[in-house]
């Protein structure tokens, strides 16, 4: 998947979805919560919730460890769950997915096991509009190895310069690593092209998805990149749950990241064999409720079909921009041809974090800042951005409700 396509209306009932997630009918400051933070952390559905108080209540044990029945019952549900997010990307086996605590994770996972392969000179290549997790694992790896990191510009518009980026692929170039979509711009990159055009010189491709898999459908083997990371928390899923998509060939050759239990099958003084994939990258008591809780998140997200989920959200997006438009003195930061739904921007003369702060007076959540993105905010010579970033669960009457807020600043600032 590289873009949304041809989109219609979304056959969504969203009165029936809010009633879904608790948190909504919350009240700040004495006020209606509108929540349009979605980009930093999604709210979770009641199923969710429930999901994960039903392991703690009546299924609370470790897994892979016992023969007891509620280690059995932990485990069938712990594995049931990798097999949904399996299914959710259309991995080829459930061996390909590796749990581990989200994107960030999984990519410094790659970094340390791909490090023996790089020697001074040799090149990584990622794009400027990519999130500190896909930025610093390699600049890390580039220091204990000499590697070069080389950076895909990007144009006003918030899109990747293409014809730089094949430039950019020559005979050191060892890895490519990207983000699908941007969490600062809403820009929705052509991975399928990028993936293309490495394989063509033989260079695998890392793909950070975590702003992806929530909002439109991903198949990882149509894609055919080596590794596909995504954080559960930006998919309603629990905090410090995430998935590693790597073939397994890739996963088959890499070194274990960490060491101990369930990452072996036999240990002794005089050397350990390493369990079979994807165990051997689990070391350790892993977060069972949040992989339970994440398998629930998938399962909600099918269920509203994903088509109907990239349907109504762009459809938001078009309505926030409108509205957008309509500002004098605001502008859009990241006004890429295909977009994701999330609209950045700033105010002359408002700094972003004071818009921030006059919007949660009136129960309005956003993000400001530089989203651990700063070279996006370099790039646009800003120090940082106000976002809004919806999902389906928003509708046009919160969108009404930021811009009203907004339009307060302009008044406060005048």
């Amino acid at each position: 998947m590289d873009s949304p396509g041809v989109i219609t209306q979304a056959a969504l009932d969203v009165d029936r979805v809010r009633q879904d997630f608790p948190i909504l009918h919350e009240q700040v400051y004495g006020i209606d919560l509108v929540y349009l933070d979605n980009a930093a952390t999604t709210q979770k559905p009641r199923t969710v919730i429930e999901a994960v108080t039903n392991y703690y209540s009546v299924g609370n044990a470790n897994v892979h460890r016992a023969v007891h029945r509620l280690s059995q019952v932990a485990t069938e549900a712990y594995e049931g769950a990798r097999v949904k997010v399996q299914r959710l990307i259309n991995a080829a086996d459930s061996r390909e997915i590796v749990w581990l605590r989200g994107v960030t994770e999984g990519i410094n996972l790659i970094a340390n096991g791909l490090s023996a392969q790089f020697k001074p000179g040799d090149e990584i290549v990622v794009s400027n509009m990519e999130h500190h997790s896909n930025i610093v694992p390699w600049q890390m790896l580039c220091q204990r190895t000499g590697a070069v990191l080389r950076v895909i510009p990007i144009d006003e518009s918030g899109q990747l310069e293409m014809d730089r980026f094949e430039e950019l692929l020559g005979p050191r170039t060892k890895l490519v690593s990207v983000v699908h979509v941007s969490n600062a711009l809403g820009t929705v990159n052509p991975v399928k092209r990028i993936v293309d055009l490495a394989h063509e010189r033989g260079i695998p491709v890392v793909i950070d998805g975590a702003q992806c898999v929530q909002h439109y459908p991903v198949d990882v083997q149509e894609l055919d990149c080596e590794f596909y990371a995504i954080s559960g928390h930006k998919m309603y899923a629990p905090t410090g749950i995430g998935a590693l998509y790597g073939k397994a060939d890739w996963l088959e050759r890499l070194p274990p990241y960490q060491g101990g239990g369930d990452m072996i099958l036999s240990v002794s003084f005089e050397g350990t064999t390493y369990n079979e994939i994807p165990f051997k990258f689990e070391a350790g008591t892993p977060h069972i409720a949040g992989a339970i809780g994440m398998g629930a998140a998938v399962d909600y997200l099918l269920s509203l079909g994903l088509e109907n989920i990239a349907s109504y959200e762009h459809d938001l997006l078009e309505y926030a921009t409108e509205q957008a438009l309509q500002i004098p003195g605001l502008q859009i930061v990241g006004t890429a041809d295909k977009k994701s739904s999330v609209l950045s921007f700033t105010i002359d003369r408002v700094h972003p974090h004071d818009i921030g702060t006059i919007l949660d007076q009136q129960g309005i959540a956003i993000r400001t800042g530089h989203h651990c993105a700063q070279p996006v905010m370099d790039r646009y010579q800003i120090p940082a951005t106000a976002r809004i970033s919806l999902c389906f669960y928003n509708t046009r009457q919160e969108i009404d409700a930021a811009f009203a807020a907004l339009r307060k600043v302009q008044e406060v600032f005048s």
